[in-house]
């Protein structure tokens, strides 16, 4: 009963963990290796600024420029022989063209779809989910194959300097996606934190090497390399450009050098991990990232024509580290800068892999969440990153890489493919948006992204026939197949939603006058008592035991068992006969002929006793989830297994740890007359709001007199619609917690759980606890 007012006063509790379940071994071990789970609360403060996102998501990006000019030549030398290295620089002024296109379409996506998705967000909303889902599997496939690619191109920097690790390079691409897993599991803002600086590293360092290289040109000094050299890509004899094998063999070279824009879209799938305002901040990165990777291509395929700089057969060394190491010279500084080139060429090509652990989890999340793939992809794991996304990405890297024995040639076979098809999807996705909308400026951006759509789609012919034989026709096979398989998926999850929809005639959970309760035996022991107690803290209108008979002797110790515990003398104990030993059968039939009255509802409890995981399915049967299974499908019937721990028992050990309650100490105390502002003090430390002043910790709280607290909203409850108008906020400090009462209101704007409030009015009590009622408040944003 509540306390009256001249009762003694309730007192409040300090804020302690009362109980918790113990910590598994696998738990400990997680939390070992990726450190305390973070409050999900804490997620806005996970954001990343422009310098920390254009590290994170746009070295995928520019990290391409490091093998994108050598896949050309790759293409080339052997058709066209030393006329490639002519033909090189033509080659990467159209794929630049490509560049600033695709750029200023993506530009419209950050700045429009501020909630991340990129191709997948813009194909769903302007051409439906069928387009959705093409946009979505073929960008799951180009982040699969980013980490597979970017990861063996950064171990090919690392063996271009140390030629002794060649036979090791398997295991050493598998060790680094190992730790790019491990390092965005700990979380998005470490990742951001570690990954930023090989790109400043890399964009600064090509940027001392293309200024000594244009003094080395200047003063006549810059050298170049022979191509004919033992290991080289075999030159082949000059051609025509017009014939037919020509023709193909440029196309063949372009699909090659589209390469160097993969990750352009890394930005548009990871908008909402910048800080506020997201979209103008992903503008701005994408923007000089778009300008740095332009840079690096058109500065490494002119130094690579300039210098005759040419891919080796088995893929080292490098043409950028030729370009570097040409450059750079053989003196003391030449020599020491050159391995800090490496390294950073190394490093961002492995913090380009990094890129795709941002994008492909958010990705995933959204098709996830439109229920196209597993729901448990859109779940955030131990330090709030998508980690069921994270693994899955690497697991499938992992299988690439051993698959295609991690070689860079191999690799972009697949690679480019998935790219422009959102690229394309894109384009056209932007230009029907603003063919419709029609809003302020929509001509030029029509035009923009048709145009962006048009090449995109070109580029996907062109990829598709002259890379088919090279792998192109796996990217091709498989993505049919996956998105029909999202699209069952995604037929699978609507059916359920509509089994579990609440009709008309069913909105209303009517209460059945009727509520017999039956507890199914077959032991007497504690976990069939606790399953009795249980049942009659139902209130049923019968309560009775049943024993389904599958062995005459056991039946008849059951029931002399029964007969003689007195705690169960007011129970009444039915023997069933079961001829054919199936009690699920036997469970439904009692079930259907107990319901037989319209306005009775069935309530079967079925005493479980656990035991460890593995002994315990060995050595005990399921029957308790064997009988609720089908008991679930009959209306008016409903199944609850009711646990019993038995291991505990067996063990000694509690698997609830319970922390002592303590009551906080209280002392009365006069109110503090309101703080006046110390004219010294600067502008900046002056409370902005008077909420702020005389607060004081909600474990000082006094019965019948005011206080001033601050807390964390850890619970909002609502009365009824049907009910008098009223909302209950339980709010915490370290302290201690205490009830808000807000009469009246069936909603408070901008509150929600996890919030902070400050509240000001005179303790009272409710149902022994401390209780403001209709205090004065304010949030705290």
């Amino acid at each position: 009963m509540p306390k009256a007012w001249t009762d003694d006063a309730p007192e409040p509790m300090v804020l302690q963990e009362h109980a918790h379940l113990k910590d598994p071994l696998s738990y400990k071990i997680k939390k070992a290796l990726l450190g305390n789970p973070l409050n999900r609360h804490s997620l806005s403060h996970q954001r990343l600024s422009k310098k920390y996102a254009l590290g994170i998501l746009s070295s995928d990006c520019i990290s391409s420029s490091a093998y994108g000019s050598e896949q050309i030549l790759l293409a080339l030398l052997p058709a066209f022989g030393l006329a490639a290295f002519t033909i090189l620089m033509p080659m990467t002024m159209v794929v630049l063209a490509v560049l600033i296109i695709v750029t200023f379409s993506y530009r419209e996506v950050v700045q429009l779809y501020t909630k991340s998705g990129g191709a997948y967000v813009v194909s769903r909303d302007n051409f439906g989910p069928v387009a959705a889902q093409v946009a979505a599997v073929a960008l799951m496939l180009d982040y699969i194959v980013t980490v597979a690619i970017q990861s063996s191109a950064g171990v090919d920097a690392l063996i271009s300097t140390f030629n002794g690790l060649h036979p090791y390079k398997i295991w050493i691409v598998l060790g680094v996606i190992a730790l790019l897993t491990f390092g965005n599991l700990r979380g998005v803002k470490e990742a951001g934190a570690i990954f930023a600086l090989p790109t400043y590293l890399f964009a600064g360092s090509f940027a001392i090497v293309f200024l000594t290289g244009i003094y080395r040109m200047a003063t006549g000094t810059l050298p170049k390399y022979d191509p004919s050299v033992e290991g080289a890509v075999p030159l082949g004899q000059s051609q025509g450009l017009l014939t037919f094998a020509a023709i193909f063999i440029l196309l063949r070279a372009f699909a090659n050098g589209g390469s160097s824009l993969t990750g352009l879209e890394a930005i548009s799938d990871g908008v909402s991990l910048f800080k506020a305002p997201e979209g103008v901040n992903a503008r701005r990165t994408l923007m000089v990232m778009s300008g740095i990777l332009g840079t690096l291509v058109f500065g490494i395929s002119y130094f690579a024509y300039a210098m005759h700089a040419f891919p080796f057969e088995k893929g080292t060394p490098t043409v950028i580290s030729q370009i570097a190491k040409g450059i750079l010279g053989e003196g003391a500084f030449g020599s020491t800068f050159f391995f800090v080139v490496q390294a950073a060429t190394m490093l961002i090509l492995f913090t380009g892999a990094n890129t795709a652990y941002s994008g492909f989890p958010y990705l995933v999340n959204f098709v996830a969440n439109d229920g196209f793939l597993p729901r448990q992809l859109s779940k955030r794991g131990h330090r709030l990153a998508f980690s069921n996304g994270i693994i899955l990405l690497a697991g499938s890297a992992v299988l690439l890489v051993i698959f295609t024995k991690a070689s860079v040639e191999h690799l972009v076979a697949f690679y480019a493919l998935g790219v422009f098809t959102g690229f394309s999807l894109v384009g056209f996705g932007m230009a029907k948006r603003a063919k419709t909308r029609k809003e302020k400026g929509w001509q030029r951006s029509y035009i923009v992204n048709l145009i962006s759509g048009v090449i995109s789609l070109v580029i996907i012919i062109i990829f598709s026939v002259v890379k088919f034989t090279e792998g192109a026709w796996i990217i091709l096979a498989i993505t049919p197949i996956l998105v029909l398989l999202l699209l069952r998926l995604n037929r699978q999850y609507r059916a359920e939603q509509a089994a579990l929809k609440v009709t008309q005639e069913k909105s209303r959970a009517t209460s059945i006058a009727r509520h017999d309760v039956t507890v199914l035996v077959d032991s007497v022991d504690i976990a069939t008592v606790g399953a009795i107690r249980y049942a009659r803290s139902l209130n049923p209108r019968k309560l009775s035991a049943v024993h389904f008979v599958i062995d005459d002797r056991r039946a008849e110790e059951i029931s002399a068992a029964w007969a003689s515990n007195a705690a169960l003398s007011d129970v009444q104990l039915e023997l069933i006969d079961c001829p054919d030993r199936r009690l699920p059968n036997a469970a439904v039939d009692y079930s259907i002929r107990a319901t037989a009255a319209a306005d009775v509802e069935l309530t079967l409890l079925l005493p479980r006793r656990s035991y460890s995981a593995l002994v315990g399915r060995l050595l005990h049967d399921q029957t308790a989830e064997e009988i609720a299974r089908p008991i679930s499908q009959l209306e008016r019937v409903v199944a609850t297994i009711v646990p019993f721990d038995v291991e505990r028992i067996l063990s000694g050990e509690e698997s609830l740890v319970q922390s002592k309650r303590e009551i906080a100490p209280i002392k009365s105390s006069e109110p503090k007359p309101l703080a006046k502002p110390d004219l010294t003090m600067t502008q900046e430390e002056i409370a902005i709001s008077h909420y702020d002043e005389n607060i004081q910790p909600i474990a000082k709280a006094v019965w019948r007199k005011r206080a001033h607290v601050r807390g964390n909203v850890t619970s909002i409850r609502t009365a009824p619609s049907g009910g008098a108008p009223r909302i209950e906020v339980e709010i915490w400090d370290s302290t201690g917690g205490i009830t808000l009462q807000f009469l009246g209101r069936r909603e408070i704007k901008g509150l929600e759980v996890g919030s902070t409030i400050c509240a000001e009015g005179m303790v009272g009590e409710a149902e022994g606890a401390l209780t403001i009622l209709n205090p004065s408040y304010e949030l705290v944003i």
